[in-house]
């Protein structure tokens, strides 16, 4: 059984593969001053939880955007699991050419997912990660990873506008019924939902132009369900596209 782990800023989401079948996944909190022993228990307790036996798991592929957690993530993988765990950066075999001016300053998450969507698609593309920042990747028609776009996430944005307008209240997340709110939290919602579409739909749009063609819009992360509801560029949601992109890079670097 493979575990594999993405590290967010905000999130860890934690996948649990049989072959190819995605068995169990979960989202905990990314905390860094978490232990090795910490995040060992709390996976094991998970499988538990999952009907899950940890004593199957066999291999550990992480991605990570917190660099560090990293030798914690790896005293655990050993410790717990009694692995090396792989994980993604320069040298490891992903099989899509990195057209970066850099490859080297790209998230691991970003490349990921942009394999996971050419995998499953097989086409020109872009993949919108909703995530505590919110990324814009571009694959071409060939399979190359092109580039991007990186902006404040939906819940920076939420924060800053609680914290920054004392007369404005916390609201949840959710679609309002009008675009037009009739009290401060309608109206607030609208801004951040209707809003955060009119950024994605704009820059995919603008996207499109510059590569040429109409790209598949793929979208995941927690909302991307709720902003694909009501985006005009996204044509698919695939909330665990990351973990299947992990399981893939595993595959191609046993």
């Amino acid at each position: 059984m493979l575990l594999a782990v993405d590290v967010g800023n905000t999130n860890t989401v934690l996948g649990a593969f049989d072959g190819k079948t995605l068995r169990e996944h979960w989202r905990i909190e990314t905390r860094h001053s978490r232990t090795a022993d910490e995040y060992g228990i709390q996976v094991r307790q998970l499988f538990a939880v999952g009907g899950l036996d940890f004593r199957a798991v066999d291999a550990v592929v992480v991605s990570s955007v917190v660099p560090p957690l990293a030798l914690t993530l790896q005293r655990m993988s050993e410790r717990y699991f009694g692995v090396s765990p792989l994980f993604i950066g320069p040298g490891v075999k992903t099989g899509m050419p990195i057209l970066y001016e850099d490859p080297r300053e790209v998230g691991a998450d970003r490349i990921v997912n942009a394999l996971a969507a050419w995998d499953r698609w097989g086409s020109g593309l872009v993949v919108v990660d909703f995530g505590t920042a919110t990324t814009f990747d571009a694959v071409s028609q060939r399979g190359e990873y092109l580039g991007g776009a990186i902006c404040p996430g939906i819940s920076i944005s939420m924060d800053a506008l609680f914290r920054h307008a004392s007369k404005l209240p916390e609201v949840e997340f959710v679609r309002p019924p009008h675009v037009i709110g009739r009290n401060t939290v309608a109206s607030m919602q609208s801004g951040l939902v209707y809003g955060y579409v009119g950024l994605v739909d704009g820059i995919c749009e603008r996207m499109a132009v510059e590569l040429g063609f109409a790209p598949r819009v793929v979208a995941t992360g927690g909302l991307a369900s709720l902003i694909a509801g009501v985006s005009k560029s996204i044509t698919e949601v695939d909330e665990h596209l990351t973990l299947h992109g992990l399981r893939l890079i595993h595959e191609r670097n046993r």
